[in-house]
């Protein structure tokens, strides 16, 4: 089993002052099993950081995310191929980022132009920080490719509706589509939290100002809200299309009452009229 030590970060090189440490982000799957890790420190600690076999950090994080610091190449691909074993609803593709941090005891802490994020030194809450970002990060962008493609499978529905007049697919499909929108709603803010702070600020409100930094760096605040509002639209128009299947399918309902009760008035007159 993989358990947290006290290890340092050994740097893969250096850019002027700075140490730079290699940093691999992972999106593996829906969710991650902790408890599959011998652990000494406490569960409820997050993210837990871990030692990767042959060198390097990871944190990992319930929701199926890990960032790894420092590892080689060739470690990271193990220790990702070890997490995956534990990962409920594993993806085909995992979602991946690369960054590098460079450690200068003098730096100003915050992403500098080349993408590089500047850290004063590796102290393990400061890793944390940064692995909350990425992670969060990388869902985001899982969340706005699913989108996407919830939007080119909505777009021919309305389109349907403009020229034809009617909506385009069953009521099982619309049902399909609300039951994606409201998954993606519930892994965003029940599981992720994508728009909120770690509980590790509380801990160390001397990084918050560094933690927002980052946060507006890669834009979190500003991409869970257009997520929001395109969430809304997707639901809002398939509510729409599905009130009108239903519309429809009731005047059917009725039309066929209707008939019927003109058959059996018929068939009730018919012998009345051959006795005339």
């Amino acid at each position: 089993m993989l358990a947290p030590t006290e290890t340092t970060i050994r740097p893969s090189g250096s850019a002027g002052i700075a140490d730079a440490v290699p940093v691999r982000a992972l999106l593996l799957g829906e969710r991650l099993d902790l408890r599959a890790f011998d652990l000494d420190a406490p569960r409820d600690t997050t993210p837990l950081l871990l030692d990767i076999p042959g060198g390097g950090r990871a944190a990992v994080f319930r929701y199926g995310a890990a960032v790894l610091f420092g590892a080689t190449p060739e470690a990271a691909e193990s220790f990702a191929t070890t997490l995956t074993a534990r990962v409920a609803g594993p993806f085909a593709v995992p979602e991946r980022e690369e960054v590098r941090l460079l450690i200068d005891p003098s730096a100003e802490q915050h992403v500098d132009a080349g993408g590089n994020i500047l850290l004063r030194d590796s102290a393990p809450e400061r890793l944390q920080l940064v692995a909350d970002i990425l992670a969060k990060s990388l869902v985001l962008a899982h969340y706005e490719a699913r989108m996407a493609d919830i939007f080119d499978r909505i777009e021919p529905l309305a389109a349907t509706l403009r020229e034809k007049g009617r909506p385009g697919a069953t009521g099982k499909v619309l049902l399909r589509h609300i039951g994606d929108v409201l998954l993606m709603q519930q892994q965003m803010v029940g599981r992720v939290e994508t728009a909120e702070t770690p509980e590790l600020l509380w801990e160390h409100p001397e990084l918050e100002r560094f933690y927002m930094r980052l946060a507006d760096e890669y834009e979190l605040r500003e991409r869970d809200r257009a997520l929001d509002r395109k969430l809304d639209i997707v639901s809002r128009t398939v509510e729409t299309l599905l009130s009108l299947v239903q519309t429809r399918s009731s005047m059917r309902v009725e039309w066929y009452i209707v008939l019927l009760i003109v058959a059996e008035l018929a068939l009730s007159l018919y012998p009345l009229l051959l006795h005339r």
